[in-house]
C-alpha cells in the first residue's frame, strides 16, 4: 500500500500522520510539504516588488517544511518499510496531488482545521482542496490521532458497495474493528406525501434494495478482519449517516466524483459527511 501524506506544521497535521500509522501498515509512505509563498513563489515578482531577504525567506521556509516532514517521519510506527520526505516550492494542496498522481498511491492522507464549509470557499484550505480534486481514495483526519475500534461503513447502491468492499479487501487495516454496515433509504421532500401515487410502493422496494445490499457486503466482509452488523434507515443521506456514526471512530463513505461546477455549487454526499461528521471519514473512489 503507498500512501502520500500531506504534513505541515499544524497540530492536525501531525495527528493526520499518527492516524495513519494507528489504521494502516503501509509498505510505503510518502510525506510531503509544499512551501507556499503567494505572490512571491516566482523569484522575478519577488525581484520586482524589491522584496528584502527574500534568498534567504525561501531558503528559511523550505528548512521549516523539511523539518516539518523530518518531525512527521517520527510519529509513524518503526515496522513500516519505506518512509520518504520531500519539500518543495508549490501550492500545498497541489503539492499532494500532484505527488498521489505520480507515485500512483493508494491513499491520501490529510488533516484538516475543520472549517465551516462557507469559509472553505471563501478562503480555501488544503483538505477542503484535495477532497474536491483528488482521484486517489482520501482520509480526512479529524482531531486526535486515536485508535480505530469501531467503522461506520456507508453505502448507496450495489456498484458503489462492490467499490468500496474491493478496496477495504485489498487494504486492510492494522487491527480488526468492528464495522456498522448502513444504507440510507432517501426520503422525499414534499408538502402531502399522500398524494404522490406509488410513493409508498417505491418507499418499501427502495429499503427491501438496500437491506439486501448491506447484508450481501456484510456477508462478504465478514471475518477475522470485520466483526459485522448492518442498518438501513431513511432519512437525509448526510444527516442519517452523521447519526448513524455516533460513537463510531471513522466513517467510510464512496465518492461518485462529481464534475465541474456542480463539484463546487451542489457538493456531494461525501462532502457534507466530510464537514458535519465528529470522526475522521475516509472517502473512497
Amino acid at each position: 500500500m503507498k500512501v502520500v501524506a500531506g504534513v505541515d506544521w499544524s497540530d492536525e497535521a501531525f495527528a493526520a500522520v499518527e492516524q495513519l500509522g494507528l489504521l494502516y501498515k503501509p509498505d510505503d509512505v510518502l510525506l510531503v510539504h509544499g512551501v507556499d509563498l503567494g505572490m512571491f513563489q516566482s523569484p522575478l515578482l519577488a525581484g520586482a516588488a524589491n522584496l528584502q531577504g527574500y534568498d534567504e525567506f525561501r531558503r528559511a521556509m523550505l528548512d521549516a517544511g523539511r523539518q516539518a516532514v523530518e518531525r512527521g517521519k517520527s510519529v509513524l510506527p518503526a515496522d513500516i518499510p519505506s518512509v520518504q520526505t520531500k519539500a518543495e516550492l508549490h501550492h500545498a494542496a497541489s503539492y499532494i496531488l500532484d505527488n498521489a498522481g505520480s507515485s500512483k498511491a493508494d491513499l491520501i492522507v490529510v488533516g484538516t482545521h475543520d472549517h465551516s464549509r462557507l469559509a472553505e470557499l471563501l478562503v480555501g484550505s488544503v483538505s477542503h482542496h484535495v477532497l474536491l480534486h483528488a482521484r486517489t481514495p482520501t482520509l480526512i483526519v479529524k482531531g486526535k490521532a486515536r485508535p480505530i475500534g469501531r467503522v461506520l461503513l456507508a453505502i448507496e447502491g450495489r456498484d458503489d458497495a462492490a467499490r468500496v468492499r474491493a478496496w477495504l479487501t485489498a487494504h486492510p487495516f492494522r487491527n480488526p474493528v468492528s464495522m456498522t454496515i448502513l444504507s440510507i433509504v432517501p426520503s422525499l421532500a414534499m408538502v402531502e406525501p399522500t398524494v404522490m401515487a406509488g410513493y409508498q410502493a417505491w418507499s418499501e422496494e427502495h429499503r427491501r434494495q438496500a437491506e439486501q445490499i448491506v447484508a450481501e457486503t456484510a456477508q462478504a466482509l465478514a471475518g477475522p478482519r470485520f466483526t459485522v452488523v448492518t442498518d438501513v434507515r431513511t432519512g437525509d443521506p448526510v444527516s442519517a449517516v452523521c447519526a448513524g456514526a455516533a460513537g463510531h471512530d471513522l466513517i467510510i463513505v464512496g465518492s461518485h466524483g462529481r464534475q465541474g461546477v456542480d463539484r463546487f455549487l451542489l457538493g456531494s454526499v461525501s462532502h457534507g459527511i466530510v464537514h458535519r461528521a465528529g470522526c475522521s471519514v475516509l472517502v473512497i473512489r
